[in-house]
C-alpha cells in the first residue's frame, strides 16, 4: 500500500530533521557508565605492557579520586621490571607495582573516602579489598572479574563480611571512543561533534 501523502508524517517538513531539538538527547552516559568511562581511560596511563588497570573514587556523583596500576613516584618505569615470568621474584613487577586502587585511594582530593563508591576495570585483589575496607569505602562496582582467583575470591569473603557491596558493572551501550583527530566523541548509537553544540 503506497503510504497517504496526508498523513501528518508525509506532510512534515524535511528540513525539520536538520532543526536543533528543544528537549535534551538521549544517548548520555548514565553516571555509572561516566564514572567506569573514566576509570578506563586512567587505565590507558599505566605503563604494564599485558594489564591496565583504572579506579576512579567517587562521592555524591563528584570524583574524588583517581588512580591506574603503576610503580611507585620516584621509580624510573625504565628501570624497573614489568614482567612476570622470572624465576627470580626480583625481576618481576609484583613486588613493586602500585594497584589502581590503592593509588586512587592515595591520590583522594577529599580528607575522606568514607561511604564513597570505587569504580575499578578490574576487580580488587584481596590486598586492594583492605585499603578499600579501611579507607571505608561501601561500594564496589567492577568492570572485568576472575572468579577463580584466590585473591579476588579472598576479596569477596571481606567485602561480605564488612558490608561493602559490590557488583558488576552492566553498560547499555557497546562502546565509547574518543576521537582526537576529529574532535568529536562517538558513541554507539551515533556521533556528535562539538560543532554541533552551541558554544556555552
Amino acid at each position: 500500500m503506497a503510504p497517504d501523502p496526508t498523513s501528518p508524517q508525509s506532510l512534515a517538513d524535511p528540513a525539520d530533521s536538520d532543526k536543533p531539538s528543544s528537549s535534551k538527547r538521549g544517548d548520555y552516559l548514565s553516571w555509572d557508565e561516566y564514572f567506569m568511562s573514566v576509570a578506563l581511560l586512567a587505565s590507558q596511563r599505566s605503563k604494564d605492557p599485558v594489564t591496565q588497570v583504572g579506579a576512579v573514587i567517587v562521592s555524591d556523583k563528584v570524583i574524588v579520586g583517581v588512580g591506574y596500576n603503576g610503580m611507585p613516584r620516584g621509580c624510573d618505569d625504565d628501570e624497573m621490571p614489568w614482567g612476570k615470568t622470572s624465576e627470580d621474584p626480583l625481576e618481576n613487577k609484583y613486588l613493586y607495582v602500585c594497584h589502581a586502587e590503592m593509588n586512587a585511594i592515595l591520590n583522594k582530593n577529599s580528607e575522606s573516602v568514607r561511604g564513597s563508591t570505587i569504580y575499578c576495570t578490574l576487580f580488587p585483589c584481596c590486598s586492594c579489598a583492605k585499603y578499600i575496607i579501611q579507607a571505608g569505602i561501601t561500594r564496589v562496582v567492577y568492570l572485568k572479574d576472575k572468579p577463580s582467583n584466590k585473591e579476588m575470591i579472598a576479596a569477596k569473603i571481606m567485602f561480605e563480611r564488612t558490608g561493602v557491596e559490590f557488583s558488576q558493572f552492566a553498560p547499555t551501550k557497546r562502546r565509547l571512543v574518543l576521537d582526537f583527530e576529529s574532535m568529536s566523541i562517538d558513541i554507539s548509537s551515533g556521533s556528535r561533534s562539538p560543532g554541533d553544540a552551541d558554544q556555552c
